[in-house]
């Protein structure tokens, strides 16, 4: 857990560089006034959590994956820019443990955390934007989920 939280900001600094990198991200990262500051604050926590699994990687620790999906839906930080930031988070650790001689099981376990973790931000835009389309049309969630069928089945 030590080395996770040692390596926390650097990653950090990996995931919002890639992200600032992005015209449109580095514009929603900067519109509030301390918002990169708290945004950088919560990555480094939810970096070291990986490593302590936060409450035996139970109830709390699904919440709390959950809320920082919410956070990342009400900021307009989308599901195609968190995936490849996550993708050079697990880039940049992995190259960490390369580098400080950690063991590729401790790779293999963060990697799939990481996915672990971005299923929540996803199931975060799905069920947010769900939630949205059935509150202004009015329509039954069986309607909604025969419509989707529908429209995939014709693609």
């Amino acid at each position: 857990a030590d080395w996770g939280k040692e390596i926390a900001s650097e990653m950090a600094d990996h995931f919002y560089t890639y992200l600032g990198n992005d015209e449109e991200m580095d514009a929603i990262m900067k519109e509030k006034e301390g918002r990169m500051e708290r945004l950088r604050v919560t990555f480094v926590q939810w970096f070291y959590e990986m490593f302590t699994g936060m409450d035996d990687w139970g109830k709390a620790y699904a919440e709390r994956r959950w809320r920082i999906g919410l956070v990342h839906v009400k900021i307009g930080i989308g599901p195609q820019h968190v995936v490849p930031a996550m993708a050079i988070v697990v880039q940049a650790f992995t190259n960490r443990i390369k580098t400080d001689s950690k063991d590729e099981a401790l790779r293999d376990a963060l990697s799939r955390i990481c996915m672990i973790d971005l299923a929540f931000i996803e199931q975060a835009y799905v069920e947010v934007s769900s939630a949205a389309v059935l509150k202004e049309t009015g329509w039954t969630e069986a309607l909604f989920r025969r419509l989707i069928s529908t429209g995939a089945g014709s693609m």
